[in-house]
């Protein structure tokens, strides 16, 4: 048996969870598929993944040889496409992780287009919470909020958002002002994971240089960025969140952002991928037309915020 057509078996079923999954995604018999997972637990010595009648999870050495055949097969990938030069189209599959929101309520719209556009490519979208390991993951681009570490990783800058305090019109209006961080100890929290599930931290004041820290007892803990959204939404306290989580909220002003001379410094917001796969087809064509799509998108953002933030009533106009 071809060891590299092994390799695909093995990634795809551990992407599709199941053997079945992977047979179906690559038109082949259970038996096929099977076949192949056995050919490389045999090669290796080792197995390779742990079977149970409904689903497969990687065993310790499965993890380490699933991200080794990823690589060998990106590499491989590349070749064929830098032998091909210019005549190579974008083809084959196209694999993206973005926050879970972001990659809901954006990039997934903007994906259905892109598909429109090249039916000859495929995406897998990857929405997690986490930061993800390009490499050893076999991501082709990531949607990342977060000041980027030197690395070898190519990125392009879409614009930024900001972590804001908002609360309802109603919740405001019958409690008392939120003037500075300070005053969020007298509230109802509604806090997450992400942000804070005991304390929110704020900048130094004017004059020092200690960075200032609200403690707080939650009257509500969520792990969904949308049930955030809806009980504050709802008027049931005061929450912390990145502004695009909350742009329509506050368009139509259910929502109102408090304390937006205390924010932290915006995060940037990048496209990245692994040095040189922005040469391949697929990702240069993807990159070309999501770039400038994700930064009007950002911009508009950016300045819907900054004007809520000086409305009395936390409203913006419609564009």
């Amino acid at each position: 048996m071809d060891r590299i057509d092994a390799m695909k078996v093995f990634v795809a079923a551990v992407d599709e969870g199941s053997l079945a999954g992977a047979g179906r995604k690559l038109r082949r018999s259970p038996a096929a598929v099977s076949r192949a997972i056995a050919f490389l637990e045999h090669h290796v010595g080792a197995e390779l993944l742990h079977r149970t009648t409904r689903s497969l999870k990687l065993s310790e050495a499965g993890q380490r040889y699933a991200a080794a055949c990823r690589r060998i097969l990106s590499e491989l990938e590349e070749a064929d496409i830098s032998a091909g030069g210019e005549r190579s189209a974008p083809r084959g599959a196209l694999t993206i992780t973005a926050p879970v929101v972001v990659g809901e309520d954006v990039l997934r719209p903007l994906l259905d287009a892109f598909m429109t556009e090249y039916p000859a490519v495929t995406v897998r979208l990857v929405m997690l919470d986490r930061t993800v390991n390009l490499i050893d993951e076999g991501i082709d681009v990531a949607l990342r909020i977060a000041h980027l570490a030197d690395s070898n990783f190519v990125a392009i800058k879409l614009g930024e958002v900001r972590r804001v305090v908002a609360a309802s019109p109603g919740y405001l209006a019958q409690h008392p002002v939120i003037g500075e961080p300070a005053d969020l100890a007298k509230h109802q929290i509604i806090a997450m994971t992400h942000f804070g599930l005991d304390s929110w931290s704020f900048p130094p004041a004017a004059k020092s240089k200690v960075a200032r820290a609200v403690q707080f007892a939650p009257r509500l803990v969520v792990n969904t960025v949308r049930a955030a959204v809806a009980s504050a939404s709802e008027g049931h306290g005061v929450t912390r969140l990145f502004s695009y989580h909350i742009a329509e909220e506050i368009r139509d002003g259910r929502l109102q952002i408090l304390l937006a001379k205390d924010e932290h410094p915006a995060l940037p917001v990048h496209l990245l991928a692994p040095q040189g796969r922005f040469d391949v087809p697929k990702v240069r064509a993807f990159v070309d037309f999501a770039a400038p799509r994700l930064k009007r998108y950002f911009e508009r953002l950016s300045r819907e915020a900054s004007r809520a933030s000086r409305s009395r009533r936390g409203r913006v106009s419609a564009e």
